[in-house]
Parts: C-alpha cells; structure tokens; sequence
C-alpha cells in the first residue's frame, strides 16, 4: 500500500486542497503466484492513517508499506478489525543511507549500501521462484547477512550522534526493524514496496499535466480510471484497446453479473510493447 497526493479544485476558494490517492497493489509474479497483478485506487480527502484504515476493513495478513506513520495505526493498541503484519521496505532505508554518501565520506553509510545491495543480489536469484523456494534461499543466505547488519546497526547506533544524518537513518532502521526482516519469514513478502510504488509514479507525472481535479467526485473518477491503466500494464494489455473494448461491450448490453470477464486481466489483447 501507498499513497500520493491528488490536488483537487476547493470551490469558492480559487485555490485547490490537497487530497490523496491510496493504491493497494497485488503482484504474485515474484513467487509464481496464481493472483493476476493488479492495483486498485482510491481518493481520500486526507492523508491519516484512519483513511487506511477504512480501505483495509476485511483485510488480514501481511501489507507491505514504507515508513509513514500512519499505518502505524493499523498495528497499535487501538487497532480495530482483523490481525495485520507490517512489512517494511529495504529500499528507503538504502535511500536514506545513499543520500548521506552523496554529501561527502561516509564510510558507514557506504558499508550500510553495500550490506544491502548483497540482500538485493540474492533476492535478483531467488525471483521467479515459488514461495518455498524463496523462503529457504533467504534462511541459508539472506538471514546470517540480516543477523550481521542488526549487529552493525546496534554497534554504530552507539557511536553515531543521534541528530545526526546518519543516526538519524540508523534511527528509522532500528524503529521499522521487525518489519524489514518479515521477508526472511514468508517467501511470498518482497524485500521492498517498490510494485506499488511503480503503479503510483504515472499518477505523480499526470498530476503536472492534468494540475488537478475538478471536485471530488472528479478525483473518484480520477482514481477508477487511473486503477484500470495501471492494471492493464501491469498484465501487458494495451489500455486504449482495452478502455474501447469494455466501453463498447459495457454500451452493447454486457451483463453486470459477468464483470469479471471485463476485467483488465481477461481481456484477450496482448500488447507488445507494454511494460510488466
């Protein structure tokens, strides 16, 4: 799960407000799942954690987020509804630790990148293959590397001034830990959130060409269309043909009690030059 931002006309002010799409993407093709990928937007007035929330009544299991602390809320105390497990992304807590080596000499900065490319390297092996294969390559290769860095982190957490860039990063590190190393517990969990964050970079590049929506129920439409693009690249269906199609069938008399035929995922026309 992810969220952007969504401007929106505010009527009467002559200004927008700022509202928020948040995806939910499903992709099973790292572990050979059956699960077609797909990802569903939403627009919400707002960015707390309560619109997560709401969007995840029913869920249960593993959803794997960046460090936001709004979906803190989904784990707290006060959490209300079924058990969810938070995965973390390794690759903002790369981020964070590249950006402090391109400041100057940052020789644990620079060890904490390379630690986490050779995670990186052995999950590049490992994908493709079916979950429990996954699980037992990251047991014997991923975890003792995962086990070393916890090591190094406590080490130099001790040693590091915590205002600091970097103790600041091993900060964020050491806060989302038990989530970062949940991969090494299920092989069906990526070791980042990188396949929800590739379906929402299309929504921040429109959103300098559209400028913003019109009202709310614009920003919904917003949303619904947006999903339905974004599904269909992630199944390699061309979303023009595919829009053209459904349209025409939807205008033709297609039963709603069928919709699952019209679904991006079954619609017969592969395009080529799609991305996955």
């Amino acid at each position: 799960m992810d969220e952007t931002r969504a401007p929106v006309l505010d009527p009467g002010s002559r200004k927008t407000k700022t509202g928020y799409f948040w995806a939910l993407a499903r992709d099973d093709r790292p572990w050979n799942g059956g699960a077609p990928p797909g990802v569903a937007f939403t627009y919400a007035p707002g960015r707390g954690g309560i619109h997560a929330e709401r969007r995840l009544q029913g869920f249960e299991g593993i959803l794997q987020v960046d460090g936001y602390a709004g979906y803190n809320r989904l784990i707290g105390p006060d959490r209300i509804g079924p058990d969810i497990r938070l995965a973390y992304c390794w690759a903002h807590v790369r981020r964070k630790l590249v950006e402090i080596t391109r400041n100057g000499t940052a020789p644990i900065a620079e060890d904490g990148v390379k630690r986490i490319g050779e995670l990186y390297r052995i999950e590049a092996e490992l994908r493709g293959l079916d979950s429990e294969a996954r699980l037992a390559g990251r047991q014997e290769r991923s975890a003792s590397l995962v086990s070393d860095m916890h090591t190094w982190l406590v080490h130099h957490r001790a040693g590091v001034a915590t205002k600091s860039p970097l103790g600041e990063a091993l900060a964020y590190i050491a806060k989302y830990w038990d989530g970062l190393k949940l991969f090494l517990t299920d092989g069906r969990i990526e070791i980042d959130n990188n396949s929800v964050e590739r379906t929402i970079r299309p929504i921040a590049l429109n959103r300098k060409n559209a400028l913003f929506a019109g009202h709310d129920a614009g920003a919904e439409n917003w949303a619904t269309i947006a999903s339905l693009i974004e599904t269909c690249k992630l199944n390699a269906v061309d979303p023009l043909a595919y829009l053209t199609a459904t349209l025409t069938a939807i205008v033709n008399g297609h039963r709603q009690n069928r919709i699952e035929e019209l679904l991006p995922w079954n619609y017969p026309g592969m395009a080529s030059n799609c991305r996955t």
